[in-house]
């Protein structure tokens, strides 16, 4: 039996709304043009980017599959203050994250209902990992998108989630000293710089779309209002330690 014209003018629909969902995702607005803003994803090819064939694009998001490690954005490096907007969403129980300075400073990707990550607040979404938790819990129900977004200048690192900064982390001031402890004993240096955007496949469905990118100039003023961490627990301080302790072990092995 031949396919109608029905049914085919329907397939033909899908594959077209698709295909202007994917454009309108991965593309830079007037404003963001004139703000400077660069598209690293196209929504189409993996120009720029590197990997080992574990990553895929389906309908203009980036996804992965398989073993092969991160997904790294190898055509610049991140300017030493930037923004950078993203758009991400997991399934459930799914891990990733977005490293985007050397060493381990990481964005972190999470379902903080389902995952273990999500029960120290301090390795929860959109927290900078094992280094300051977000204000509150901003993500959306898994498998809905999330507007991601990195401010950095200076001494000052911003994690911002659905349109709401989350974390303001000044490291020159002696207050999140013990915020920068953390983070060196874990691996990371806050001074550091000169890093490839790396996406984290940490062996969990994710998916990525819309990252954009500008580099921020000297006259670029950020947002400066501070905002607290949500507090960790008891029960969440003693799993860190066990974690820290682990890490710190495997390290003289």
């Amino acid at each position: 039996m031949k396919p109608s014209i029905s049914f085919l003018c329907l397939g033909f629909l899908v594959v077209f709304a698709s295909t202007l969902l994917a454009e309108s995702s991965n593309s830079l607005s007037a404003n963001e043009e004139t703000m400077g803003f660069e598209l690293l994803f196209d929504g189409v090819s993996f120009e720029g980017w590197k990997h080992a064939g574990n990553w895929k694009i389906v309908d203009g998001v980036l996804t992965r599959e398989g073993k092969g490690g991160s997904l790294v954005y190898v055509a610049k490096k991140v300017p030493d203050d930037f923004e950078l907007r993203f758009e991400w969403k997991v399934a459930t129980g799914s891990n990733s994250g977005v490293y985007y300075r050397p060493g381990q400073y990481e964005y972190q990707i999470l379902d903080n209902a389902v995952h273990a990550d999500g029960k120290n607040p301090r390795t929860s979404a959109a927290s900078i990992y094992f280094c300051v938790a977000p204000s509150h819990d901003a993500t959306k129900p898994v498998g809905e998108w999330n507007e991601g977004r990195i401010v950095c200048k200076g001494t000052v690192i911003q994690h911002w989630l659905n349109g709401e900064k989350v974390v303001h982390l000044d490291y020159a001031d002696p207050k999140w000293k013990d915020n920068v402890e953390l983070l060196r004993l874990r691996g990371g240096d806050l001074a550091a710089r000169g890093a490839n955007l790396s996406l984290q496949d940490h062996g969990d469905p994710v998916w990525y779309r819309s990252i954009k990118l500008r580099a921020l100039g000297t006259d670029d003023e950020i947002d400066s209002t501070s905002v607290t961490p949500q507090e960790l627990s008891a029960d969440a301080l003693k799993i860190e330690q066990s974690k820290l302790k682990s890490i710190l072990d495997r390290r003289k092995k």
